[in-house]
């Protein structure tokens, strides 16, 4: 099912979403995101996400009569799955333009000195030895070919960003220079109104006193040709972009995005227009494929199968993407057509079922050495559990990004735990604190769409102000290296 739900009798423990929209509508900055685990103490070490609570969850709980995975271990399973041999695609070259997300597959080398030429700081004038200064009647500009010599004595008027001409041993800022009535350039004090400031060069009576080198950018000040710039495996951000830019480039080599494809399943579905008749809207393929290219992922195609075994069977054979992700099917009902499939085509099962609520039908499977399918259940939220379970850690270490680092937060209020099972709750965050959100029945998306963030639940719930493990959502999470490109 990928329709709406109905109210939990869990939701009475857990803030209203309208209370928690109104405490996330003040001006508290980022939902009051509070500072990353460097900034905190008490959260895990532990490099997957999840691994803290590992300790205490076991491996299989009793209750499940399957193969259930314990929530944490079904996170490195995933991890471990992306890291076996011949999963990941050859590094491509691609212009800067379509590099944002990805990760460099090979060093940032400085192709050329960085600046490239002694370039001006500032608006004023370019002065060779002490003053004054006999000012030439031409002027440099920035993108200009280098000008003449300037000898002991001389001036010329230069712009910001423009070659610094070759004999001139600094910059006189315009607002600390005169001319008297020869025309002849003298250092002063800038005319202004208030107290000295701070910067710019030193000063003596009524005189600024020029110093050598003064205001120019000496060439290769921020780098030499051939120095690395960033290493293999960094995230190419907008600040990369232009870096590599400066340096000299324009592609860069990097980890390709994973290919996915979404196989929505269910003959209830309804693609547009109100449910009827025992007919219901499709939620999660809209959903999908922006979540999935949050992650990381290149979506190619969302496909509507219904409860269609031989086409669940053409779409699994025929696929040529690293990662299919299916709606639904995953339980044992008579239209549940995952797992009959799955055992005809001889994939291997790396994960059946996850000790983990909403979300425990999930699973994992390996089609062939560089493909997997990621199976979520058909109820939204459950849906989302599978996606932050298992498609966020397989697309990660398939980009080849780090994994995000944890973090934890009191809660505010108690959250009820599962007997057995970890529970993912949907919270926003407030100050130092997580406030959990209602409607988080595994049909619904009410609380998730208010929510920054997923609370990890361990067996037995959480106290009042108890530190509790926060997964961010991938827009709010700098780790998870957002791009909807």
């Amino acid at each position: 099912m990928t329709g709406p739900g109905t109210r939990s009798d869990e939701d009475a423990e857990d803030l209203g979403v309208e209370e928690a929209l109104a405490l996330v509508r003040r001006d508290d900055g980022r939902h009051g995101i509070p500072p990353r685990p460097e900034q905190r103490t008490g959260a895990p070490a532990q490099a997957e996400t999840g691994a803290a609570h590992a300790r205490s969850g076991g491996s299989r709980p009793p209750h499940t009569g399957h193969r259930a995975t314990a929530w944490p271990e079904a996170r490195l399973a995933a991890a471990r799955a992306a890291r076996s041999g011949g999963t990941r695609r050859p590094p491509v070259s691609v212009s800067l333009d379509a590099a944002l997300g990805l990760t460099l597959a090979e060093p940032l080398t400085a192709l050329t000195d960085l600046p490239s030429f002694d370039t001006s700081a500032m608006d004023g004038w370019a002065v060779a030895g002490p003053g004054p200064w006999a000012v030439r009647d031409e002027g440099v500009l920035a993108g200009h070919a280098e000008s003449g010599y300037l000898a002991d004595g001389e001036a010329v008027r230069i712009a910001t960003g423009a070659r610094v001409p070759p004999g001139a041993t600094a910059v006189l800022r315009s607002e600390h220079g005169r001319t008297d009535d020869k025309g002849r350039l003298h250092p002063a004090l800038p005319q202004a109104s208030g107290p000295p400031q701070a910067s710019g060069p030193p000063r003596t009576g009524g005189t600024s006193v020029v110093v050598h080198g003064q205001d120019i950018r000496p060439r290769g000040q921020e780098c030499r040709n051939g120095d690395q710039l960033l290493p293999v495996g960094a995230h190419v951000t907008p600040a990369v972009l232009g870096l590599a830019a400066a340096a000299g480039y324009d592609t860069l080599t990097v980890v390709p995005r994973p290919r996915a494809e979404v196989l929505v399943l269910g003959d209830e579905l309804l693609t547009g227009g109100l449910p009827r008749e025992g007919l219901i809207r499709d939620a999660l393929g809209p959903m999908l494929p922006s979540w999935l290219r949050a992650l990381g992922a290149e979506v190619i195609a969302v496909r509507r199968l219904g409860d269609d075994a031989e086409a669940l069977h053409t779409a699994l054979t025929t696929s040529a993407v690293d990662v299919i992700v299916t709606t639904g099917g995953t339980a044992a009902g008579p239209v549940d057509h995952i797992h009959p499939t799955l055992r005809r085509i001889g994939a291997e099962l790396l994960v059946d079922g996850v000790a983990v609520r909403p979300g425990h039908p999930m699973l994992l499977a390996r089609i062939k050495e560089n493909q997997h399918l990621v199976g979520l259940p058909g109820n939204p939220l459950a849906a989302v559990s599978g996606l932050l379970t298992l498609a966020e850690p397989l697309l990660r270490t398939l980009a080849v990004r780090p994994a995000p680092q944890p973090y934890t937060l009191p809660l505010r209020e108690g959250a009820h735990g599962h007997p057995c099972d970890t529970r993912l709750v949907p919270v926003v965050l407030r100050g130092d604190r997580a406030v959990p959100l209602h409607y988080n029945g595994p049909a619904m998306l009410r609380g998730i769409a208010a929510a920054d963030a997923l609370a990890v639940v361990p067996p037995g719930g959480v106290r009042p102000g108890q530190e509790t493990e926060l997964l961010d959502l991938p827009w709010q999470s700098g780790g998870i290296g957002v791009c909807f490109t």
